[in-house]
Order: structure tokens, then sequence, then C-alpha cells
């Protein structure tokens, strides 16, 4: 592995334990559209853009429905989870790793599928704006994972070339991102995200600290 200047973090399972929260709140939404969604289909949207997991669900049960205004249905659904769940915590260890990077002058971006109205949530919440030199979210994209633009882009921002980064991811579409990008990937092995095999990382941590043996 070459000389590490620039680290790219998925966010929710990588920052925040928040997949419980965005699964409630995608259930709730498919129950108001007298939907039936099994556990394997469900598996298939996990870091993908929220429209673009209702996409494939419009497309798959062949709904009349504008997979915008369910986007907007699930993120008030969210929203409301996410200011009234105070067990909402971050990733255990995941601060310590951001400031121990930071600390080391290497940069540090967000890349996440997530709306950027919930990435600023997150970032408030838990005062991490100070570490990060930009954050993607996947509405700023064209493509969403496991379509490499969001960790190419986010390259770019951190005017550091592919080599000198890494990417942390905690699902299986975001490795397969990075993989296309031609990005090292770390897969970190969320008990949270345990239906996720991250079998296409170049390493899986457990641990965040296992990340100072290489950085």
């Amino acid at each position: 592995m070459k000389k590490i200047t620039c680290v790219l973090f998925d966010m929710d399972g990588v920052i925040i334990d928040s997949e419980f929260i965005h699964k409630k709140a995608y259930y709730e939404t498919f129950v108001s559209l007298g939907l039936n969604v099994s556990e394997d289909l469900y598996k298939t949207f996990t870091g993908s853009s929220t429209i673009n997991a209702f996409q494939k669900l419009v497309t798959h049960f062949n709904l009349d429905k504008d997979p915008n205004k369910l986007v907007l249905q699930k993120r008030e659904c969210y929203v409301n989870y996410f200011e009234n769940d105070s067990s909402l915590h971050l990733v255990n260890g995941v601060e310590d790793i951001i400031k121990y990077f930071y600390n080391k002058g290497i940069t540090l971006i967000l890349a996440s599928s997530s709306a950027m109205v919930n990435i600023d949530r997150v970032f408030n919440r838990f005062n991490l704006n100070q570490y990060f030199t930009a954050k993607i979210s996947g509405a700023d994209l064209t493509n969403s994972k496991p379509h490499p633009e969001i960790f190419e882009k986010a390259a770019i921002l951190g005017n550091t070339a592919k080599e000198n980064c890494i990417v942390i991811e905690d699902s299986d579409n975001g490795i397969i991102a990075a993989n296309e990008a031609g990005i090292f990937v770390f897969g970190y092995k969320n008990p949270m995200s345990a239906d996720q095999t991250l079998e296409k990382a170049d390493k899986i941590i457990t641990d965040f600290k296992e990340l100072r043996k290489y950085i």
C-alpha cells in the first residue's frame, strides 16, 4: 500500500449506527404502500441512494408512484426517528480514528449515499464538520453505489491520486463502488450490518484501531 494521504468515509454504518433507523423508516413507508418487501430485496438497497432504492421498488412492484415523493415520505419518517431516538450514537471507535487521521494531516472526505440534509443532521449533532474537507451526498451524483462515481469524485475533492486514498465502507454496494473506482477499500464489519458479506473488500476490519497499522 502506498502512502495514504486521504481517507474517504461512508457514513451510515461506518460513522453512525443509523442503519436500524433507516430500516424502520423504509419499512414504515413500505407498510403505508401495502407492500411486503422481503429481507433479500431490502438488502439490495443497502449502500444505495434513497432515490435509487425507490426507483428499484417502483419497478419491482410495478407501482404507479413517483419515487421522488416516496423519498420525501421515507425522509420524514427517518427525521422523526433521528430526532426522537436518544440511543442513536457514533460507531464505536470512529471518533478516535477520525481525530487520529486529522491530527496526522490526512485529508478526510465524506462520501455517502444519504441526502445532504441527513449528512448535515449527523455532522452537526456530533460536531464532525471540523475534521472533514468536503462531503458528497448521493443527491450530488448521476449514479448510485455500486457505481464508482461517488468515490471518483471524492478523490478529486480530496485533491489526491487514487493510489494515495483509501475507502472505509460497511456495505457490499459501497465496496464494489470502491473496487470499480480503483481505490483500496477496508470493509468495516459492523454488527448492525450483518447481512453484508464484505467479500470484495481488500481488507476486512472489525475495529477501527486496526487502521493504525496501515496509516
